[in-house]
């Protein structure tokens, strides 16, 4: 059977898996996440032994350390995919939610239901807790899923697919609605794109080089984020303690992640106190700044930035930094820059807020808080298929809603149509 034939199989039988997968109890389901997220934890020294090949290939590869960090698994990464299987199993079910009812001057009452969306194709790269997080979240609102993760977890995704497998069979569901393609040949990933007969909705998940070679090779409509330019904005009266343990933990504690901080912006009226003191901080933790000219003359070890600086992501202990003479220019440099994934302001100036929330659309706002909580898991989502930065048909982190549509329901009593 030729690759062609494999994927073209595969995405059918995921097909098929979908329309008894749409009509699962809840209770099944919930049933279903809940031994699978104990087979994980079961089998914890299994995946680190299979993570460890895949981390050992990386290094020989010369793969980036934040690449390596999202690789790896370790027996707090496992606690965590089960974790967000448990947590999804108590999310309410949106499958069959009637969200609306009105009836019509003719006596028709029309409604709208939630219905799954059928087939997910995810392809992802690095991270292998993905092939737990989207298979639960797909499951949980009754539809199929098609993982394709990167070669460079291969091994690791073998393992927890199989895991999660053996208990979609042990319930006797069938084997279709949760695959993964298991080789690591590229071509595959375009043969998938192609499946539009089968597959419903492609998710990729990644770098900007992967969803952007998705986006213009499917003919499956793409959910997508191109990168994460997530800015930090501490206005001119904010609590500079605060902001001092905002910024150091949106840049530093997980730099290689999509809602880390990438630029920060700070008011020239707090600039002469704020910008020495967390240059300072940040260069003991290890970031090297970019900064304008009124950054440098505030921190001479400052490197000044370029134009591309204030758009890049640098998934790194590398921070742009920019002095703004007032809140209308922050919000016009994030309106430039940003790749509309995630805007914080630090402000103790209530109208400043309101502004900063009504003005910046990107998919999220936050205030007085770090970025790194931009997140489907810390927003009480469950584990997160993904985030979009598209306005189509979702928009921030995606949960279980976002993988279901609304069909128009209609009761009616006889009427016909004149």
């Amino acid at each position: 059977m030729t690759l062609q034939d494999q994927i073209q199989q595969l995405a059918k039988d995921a097909r098929d898996a979908s329309r008894i997968m749409a009509q699962v109890p809840t209770t099944v389901k919930n049933h279903l996440l809940r031994q699978m997220a104990d087979a994980l934890v079961a089998s914890g020294a299994a995946l680190i032994e299979e993570n460890a090949r895949d981390l050992a290939a990386g290094r020989e590869k010369g793969l980036s350390e934040a690449m390596i960090d999202r690789l790896r698994l370790d027996e707090g990464r496992i606690r965590g995919m089960a974790d967000g299987l448990r947590e999804v199993a108590e999310l309410p079910d949106p499958v069959g939610e009637v969200t609306g009812m009105w009836r019509r001057p003719n006596g028709i009452q029309v409604g709208r239901m939630r219905i799954p969306l059928g087939v997910i194709g995810i392809i992802y790269e690095s991270r292998p807790n993905v092939t737990a997080d989207a298979a639960g979240l797909c499951l949980k609102s009754g539809n199929a899923v098609v993982l394709r993760g990167g070669s460079e977890a291969i091994h690791s995704n073998r393992a927890i697919a199989a895991i999660l497998k053996k208990e979609l069979a042990a319930m006797g569901l069938p084997a279709g609605a949760l695959q993964l393609v298991s080789t690591t040949d590229r071509a595959a990933v375009t043969e998938l794109l192609k499946q539009e007969q089968f597959i419903d909705l492609i998710i990729p998940r990644g770098g900007e080089g992967l969803i952007r070679f998705v986006s213009e090779n499917s003919r499956i409509p793409v959910i997508k984020h191109y990168k994460g330019v997530c800015h930090t904005f501490v206005d001119a009266d904010a609590d500079l303690d605060m902001a001092e343990k905002i910024c150091i933990n949106a840049k530093v504690q997980r730099p290689g992640v999509c809602n880390a901080m990438e630029t920060l912006l700070i008011h020239r009226d707090c600039a002469e106190v704020f910008v020495p003191r967390i240059a300072r901080v940040l260069g003991a933790l290890g970031v090297e700044l970019r900064g304008c000219a009124e950054t440098c003359r505030l921190a001479p070890a400052a490197t000044p930035a370029q134009e591309e600086d204030w758009g890049a992501e640098y998934l790194d202990l590398i921070l742009a930094v920019r002095v703004v003479d007032s809140l209308d220019a922050a919000i016009s440099h994030i309106q430039e820059y940003s790749s509309l994934h995630t805007e914080v302001i630090v402000t103790r100036d209530y109208p400043n807020s309101q502004r900063f929330l009504r003005e910046i659309n990107s998919s999220v706002v936050m205030i007085n808080a770090s970025s790194r909580f931009s997140d489907g898991n810390q927003f009480g989502l469950g584990a997160e298929i993904g985030i979009s930065t598209t306005k189509l048909h979702s928009f921030g982190p995606m949960g279980l809603e976002d993988l279901t549509t609304r069909k128009f329901i209609v009761f009616g009593d006889g009427q016909v149509r004149e």
